[in-house]
């Protein structure tokens, strides 16, 4: 006997809500993918200028990218089975980017693509945010009320529920900055921020920045603003107490060991006791939390390792995150 059709709510328009709304649909039931963006894309969709008053904090920015920013995976291992990346547009002549490590905009490209071909733009409702999850009580208590209201129109608050048999979760893992501890920070008086908020490096000419991290973010964006600022130096949690040594190939970028503390007339000390008069410390630390707003659950680790993974059954069977 067939499955019954069920009526789903996928959470966002990324890479995982996609596939998962294709696949949803093939199976023979009828997704609806709320997204708050304009379009598809998830976290590979660029925006310019994040909207928030604090640099360290998510804001209203809705991805984390950089503009220089490349995949650290091959093109041939992040396309979906059926359909690779390899054979993209720039490879049938489009003239996108034919790089095996392409820019953030082929991955866009790419996934704008999939969404064409497999009919997928009349399933999203752009422009709309889901603000609350909760079990309905209704018909037996095994469904979902989901409220959501469309964003971007000026004045316009009004909220919409409606009742769904079960929720794929796919708002994305990497939207709430994890930030480093520094003894004396609040009267240090440098501007903080968290890569989170980092686009491209010409703000940063002629100013003296720390880094703290040494994983993607920390060594692209150490690269890009050695382009301009004046002095580049990097915190590694993991280098001895005792470094302090020039990076290779740059005159104006040092790795350091962690910062002990910072001080009220500018000056920052590393562990080893060396000190620099800093004007920004931007920490590239990764995100804290698998967020949930709006629901009464949330899931938290430390670190995140990888860029893809999926957790189901996360609380309850009607709901999964991906």
């Amino acid at each position: 006997m067939p499955s019954p059709s069920l009526r789903l709510a996928v959470v966002g328009a990324g890479a995982a809500g996609l596939v998962a709304a294709r696949e949803l649909r093939r199976e023979g039931h009828s997704p609806v993918v709320f997204e708050r963006a304009a379009s598809v894309g998830g976290t590979w969709l660029y925006d310019a200028a994040p909207a928030t008053s604090d640099p360290l904090a998510a804001g209203a920015a809705h991805s984390s990218l950089y503009a220089s920013l490349r995949t650290n995976l091959p093109r041939e291992v992040m396309g979906f089975l059926d359909f690779p990346f390899a054979s993209s547009a720039a490879e049938a002549g489009g003239g996108g980017d034919t790089r095996r490590f392409p820019g953030h905009d082929e991955v866009l490209r790419y996934l704008e693509e999939f969404a064409r071909r497999f009919d997928l733009y009349g399933l999203v409702r752009f422009g709309t945010e889901v603000v609350r999850v909760r079990r309905d009580g209704g018909g037996g208590g095994g469904r979902w009320a989901v409220t959501s209201r469309k964003i971007g129109e000026k004045g316009r608050r009004e909220e919409e529920e409606e009742v769904y048999d079960a929720i794929v979760v796919c708002n994305g893992h990497y939207t709430e900055p994890r930030v480093a501890h520094i003894p004396g920070v609040e009267a240090w008086p440098g501007k903080q921020m968290h890569s989170h908020n980092y686009r491209v490096p010409e703000p940063f000419h002629d100013q003296v920045v720390i880094i703290i991290g040494a994983s993607a973010s920390a060594v692209d964006i150490s690269r890009d603003l050695a382009g301009v600022a004046k002095e580049v130096h990097v915190a590694d949690r993991s280098a001895p107490a005792c470094t302090c040594k020039r990076q290779p190939g740059y005159d104006n970028m040092w790795l350091h060991s962690m910062i002990d503390h910072a001080q009220e007339d500018g000056c920052v000390v590393f562990q080893d006791g060396s000190s620099i008069k800093a004007d920004v410390i931007m920490h590239c630390t990764g995100y804290v939390n698998l967020h949930y707003p709006g629901t009464h659950f949330s899931a938290s680790c430390a670190k995140l390792h990888f860029c893809y993974y999926l957790r189901f059954r996360l609380c309850l069977d009607s709901l999964t995150s991906i």
